[in-house]
Formats: C-alpha cells, sequence, structure tokens
C-alpha cells in the first residue's frame, strides 16, 4: 500500500506504452518543417509562429480562475476561485461555498501558457468526506501554445453535472483537492477547498 494515498488519488491516467515526446520550445515548433505550407499555417492557427513566447524563464502556465456557473445561480452571483494569488488560495480551504443540491452546474477554467508548448493537460480533483473519498475527477484540458496579445488566456468549460441532493447529502463539508498537471506529470497548481451543500446558493 502506498505511504500516499491522496498522491495515488491525484494521479492522471495514463495509456499503456504511450510515452510523451521530449519537450521543445514555441520557437523550435514553429521552425520545425517550415517548408512545408499547409503545416506552417496549421501551427500558424494555433500561434505557433517565430518569435512567439516569452523568455523560458517562470511558470509554463499560470491557473487563473476555477468558476461555478448554473443557471440556478440568482443574479448577479459568481463563484470564482481567483488561483493567481497565493493568498485567496489558502483561504479557499477554511471557508467553504455553498452549492444548491440536486441543480445542474457546469465548471470552467481560465489560464494562461507563458511559454513553451504544453500538452496532455488535465484538471485533476478528489472530493473526500469525513476522510472517505466520495467522488474523483479528470478532465482533459488538452494542447496548447503559448497566449499572445490578441489571446490572453484560455477558457475551458468542464461537462455539466448534478449536484447530489437530500439529507444525507447535506450534512457535512466537502474537502476538495484540485490539481493542473501536464502529460509529463508537472504540476502547474495544486489546491484545497471546500464546500457544502445546501438547499440554496
Amino acid at each position: 500500500m502506498s505511504a500516499h494515498p491522496e498522491e495515488d488519488e491525484l494521479k492522471p491516467s495514463s495509456t499503456p506504452g504511450y510515452k510523451p515526446t521530449a519537450a521543445k520550445s514555441a520557437e523550435e515548433y514553429a521552425k520545425l518543417d517550415a517548408e512545408d505550407e499547409s503545416l506552417a499555417r496549421w501551427k500558424a492557427s494555433l500561434g505557433i509562429v517565430p518569435g512567439v513566447g516569452g523568455a523560458a524563464s517562470g511558470p509554463k502556465v499560470t491557473v487563473l480562475t476555477l468558476e461555478l456557473d448554473s443557471p440556478t445561480l440568482p443574479a448577479g452571483k459568481k463563484i470564482v476561485f481567483e488561483l493567481s494569488d497565493p493568498v485567496k488560495i489558502a483561504q479557499l480551504k477554511n471557508t467553504p461555498i455553498n452549492i444548491k443540491e440536486g441543480v445542474e452546474y457546469n465548471v470552467r477554467i481560465a489560464f494562461k501558457v507563458n511559454h513553451s508548448i504544453i500538452s496532455g493537460v488535465r484538471y485533476l480533483q478528489v472530493v473526500k468526506r469525513s476522510g472517505i473519498t466520495v467522488d474523483k475527477l479528470e478532465q482533459m484540458l488538452g494542447s496548447y501554445g503559448p497566449n499572445t496579445k490578441e489571446t490572453p488566456f484560455y477558457l475551458k468549460n468542464f461537462d455539466s453535472e448534478e449536484s447530489p441532493s437530500g439529507m444525507l447529502a447535506r450534512t457535512g463539508t466537502y474537502h476538495v483537492r484540485s490539481r493542473v498537471v501536464d502529460d509529463d506529470g508537472e504540476v502547474y497548481a495544486d489546491w484545497v477547498w471546500s464546500f457544502k451543500l445546501a438547499k440554496e446558493w
């Protein structure tokens, strides 16, 4: 048995036999097969052109926000986690949000690719109540080139889900560990937050 079961739960799934290729910079990808016009047009549509991306220092990815959205949210109410501010991330752990029971909702994540090409980026989440895992989610975000002035960040909407309902579901606080990783296992964001299921938002 693993000494760190929570870490095991937060490992992304893998395809047997698949091995990610060696990482290349956006500049290297832009120069690769430069004589192929159709490939050059395709790379340009992805923002992979010579001179793209800043200096390769600092994090490759900055996760900006995670938002919960539902057509049942009261007018003007938003549930947004600011993930680029360490102080706000620390506050999430001890400040549970309310999620209305039995309603459809979806999650969206905003992030910025600072440099390089990132591939196989995933959002992972483990939900526990009273120390027992009650839900686990792995959502593929995709592969991306560095952001540009025209596209300052990427926004990915997850599939809709329905929140649990009933008296038992409303009992206690749910603790969530979220993580954003890539094919190479590089962790771009890792944070803890909590929620309660309630009759109203």
